[in-house]
């Protein structure tokens, strides 16, 4: 036992309050279970049934390629039986007193399930430990290895068998978990009676699944520590609240910046504190911004589909920067989905000849080719589909928190174990952080559109064909685009994978930078250069693959942003001799609705589900 494990369970106590402990958690713990079964007491929703449905369906697959092939199957058993016979001897001679046995498996670099010294220190942990690993590779080397299926199953199948073996690790068990004793001991129990407060509070606030607490959200306030950038909303509509904001310069590009961002999750990502805003450092740089903040819907939206989105989103906003400005065109700078739907309406907008209302477009982390989206493609079939729809003509939307929950479920460990442990093992509260405060305050997605969206791009890949889809009567082109285009997308991403991004940018017709970021698809777009991270990798020439691309790529060091600030404005899209006095918001031509960030942005799924849902109460 470490010095540590041993001064943490110095401090024993007698059994009669251990029972007293132990008894207050299990009340608690009964209460939590009461809880689980009242919200299934209407059964499963379709979307989950869909997945049990499919998830059992290729299980079915992998059995009957097993039988046709059982050469993997008993290869693995025997591998497996081999390594716990290994364990179980290494274990007996360090009994025996040897020293520096070699161990028979060990957690990758990037595991950090187990840095705790007791997994290595301690003789029994050390032998939980390594007999977990041993199964789930058997386990996981089944599904790699059995032949006859199909790419997309086997990825469903390495996805399911994953959050599998990942459920079952013993850091996840009070009583397995090295950590989580030496708390229980030390606090008398404590830990696990506040974590099962926390675990009720945040079954409360979820609605499928598990929406585990990441951060402390009473830290964050709006327009106070987050989105604090100034400015003023001078536009609203149903969908979108338009800010323009404050200049920081004396002078200011002619043409107006306007910024599309996605709608899945909130805009403020680009706006999280002064030090790493993209939107304070737009300003900075001379711009002036214009930000659409979308509504976060609820199922009075559920007919609002992509069009609806593309004309009362950027072209509405397109309208209100020319109004306010005078401004006949705009540049674009768009992120994830915002830039999907910023591609369809630049073809929309140059089948209407109207191209010339945008003089520069940037995608960052955007797909416009789904030929290969990455993890998040686990999710897509008829199966899961059909659940998916049924479940949306019935709600009307798609509520934000049981999406969240599917996306953590990509990064399991880092993005839900971890907090698993933290919040409800070790009773600890998480800190303040605020990208993981952005990335619980989520929105929820209309039917209409969430299902155009998954049919038309994730499943059939129709953006990428001509013609392929149709927005408002216009048949989508993305091949007729010629506006200057910069994409920017990240190496680690996993939500828009970089080769299927670059995919996009060989279908523009018009001049085309593409650069790639290190890091993800947050912290790699969201870079300033102030903390002169990541790096990115340049070459002049788009070549016909991303992999060609890469291989004639230069590495350079820092942020991506002045490179783009640079491509502006020696091309004229931000033309240096063409600048006027700056702008500012309640000096324009439309009125000032509000302060920014506005209260659109505000709004949070609990709120827009409570007005919409609940009767209105009598006074």
């Amino acid at each position: 036992m470490s010095e540590q494990a041993k001064n943490e369970s110095d401090d024993l106590y007698d059994p009669a309050e251990m029972f007293e402990w132990i008894t207050k958690a299990n009340e608690r713990y009964q209460g939590v279970i009461e809880q689980l079964m009242s919200r299934s007491e209407g059964g499963m929703s379709d979307s989950s049934a869909s997945v049990f449905n499919d998830m059992g369906e290729n299980f079915q697959k992998l059995g009957e390629q097993l039988a046709q092939n059982p050469m993997v199957l008993f290869d693995e058993q025997m591998s497996l039986m081999q390594g716990q016979m290994q364990l179980w001897q290494n274990t007996a001679r360090e009994l025996l007193g040897e020293q520096d046995v070699e161990p028979v498996i060990e957690p990758a670099k990037d595991d950090r399930r187990f840095n705790d010294p007791e997994w290595t220190d301690n003789l029994i942990f050390n032998f939980i430990k390594q007999s977990y690993l041993l199964y789930s590779r058997c386990l996981l080397n089944i599904v790699h290895g059995v032949e006859g299926l199909n790419e997309h199953v086997r990825q469903q199948l390495d996805f399911y068998a994953r959050q599998y073996v990942s459920a079952l690790s013993p850091s996840n068990s009070i009583l397995t978990n090295p950590e989580v004793m030496r708390r229980t001991i030390a606090t008398r129990g404590q830990n696990l009676l506040k974590g099962m407060e926390q675990l009720t509070r945040d079954l409360k606030e979820s609605a499928e699944g598990l929406n585990v607490t990441m951060t402390d959200k009473s830290a964050f306030k709006l327009g106070e520590n987050v989105a604090t950038t100034p400015g003023k909303v001078i536009f609203q509509n149903r969908l979108i609240q338009l800010i323009q904001y404050s200049p920081t310069t004396e002078k200011q590009f002619k043409t107006p910046l306007l910024v599309v961002p996605p709608w899945i999750n909130k805009f403020y990502i680009l706006d999280l504190r002064e030090s790493n805003s993209l939107v304070k450092w737009l300003t900075d740089q001379g711009h002036t911004v214009f930000m659409i903040s979308w509504t976060n819907p609820g199922p009075s939206m559920r007919n609002y589909g992509w069009a609806e989105y593309m004309k009362e989103g950027p072209l509405a906003a397109m309208d209100v920067v020319k109004e306010q400005t005078g401004e006949p065109d705009v540049n674009l700078l768009s992120y994830c989905i915002g830039g999907t739907l910023t591609a369809s309406t630049l073809a929309y907008l140059t089948a209407k000849k109207q191209q010339k209302r945008v003089k520069s477009v940037t995608y960052m982390a955007t797909l416009q080719d789904f030929s290969d989206p990455g993890e998040i493609s686990v999710f897509i079939n008829e199966v899961s589909l059909n659940g998916i729809e049924k479940q949306l003509d019935r709600t009307g939307y798609l509520d934000g928190r049981a999406m969240a929950f599917s996306f953590n479920l990509l990064r399991e460990n880092d993005l839900f174990w971890s907090f698993f442990i933290n919040n409800y093992l070790k009773g600890e509260r998480p800190a303040a952080f605020d990208l993981l405060y952005w990335n619980t305050d989520g929105t929820n997605m209309p039917a209409a559109m969430h299902k155009f969206y998954l049919r038309n791009m994730y499943q059939h890949n129709k953006l990428i064909e001509p013609g392929g889809i149709e927005v408002d009567g216009v048949k989508i082109d993305l091949s007729s685009i010629k506006t200057p285009a910069f994409f920017v997308s990240t190496i680690q991403d996993h939500i828009a994978q970089w080769k299927s991004t670059y995919k996009g940018a060989l279908v523009h017709s018009g001049p085309v930078k593409f650069v790639l970021s290190g890091s993800g698809h947050i912290a790699g777009i969201v870079n300033p250069p102030s903390k002169n991270k990541y790096g990115y990798w340049t070459n002049d020439k788009l070549a016909e693959t991303p992999d060609a691309w890469f291989a004639g790529a230069e590495k350079n060091e820092g942020s991506w942003w002045p490179l783009w600030q640079e491509w502006m404005v020696d091309n004229k899209y931000a033309d240096p001799d063409a600048q006027v006095p700056a702008r500012k918001p309640e000096d324009g031509k439309l009125d000032v609705l509000e302060a920014a960030p506005g209260s659109y942005v505000k709004v949070k799924i609990p709120d827009v589900l409570k007005a919409e849902l609940l009767p209105a109460k009598n006074d």
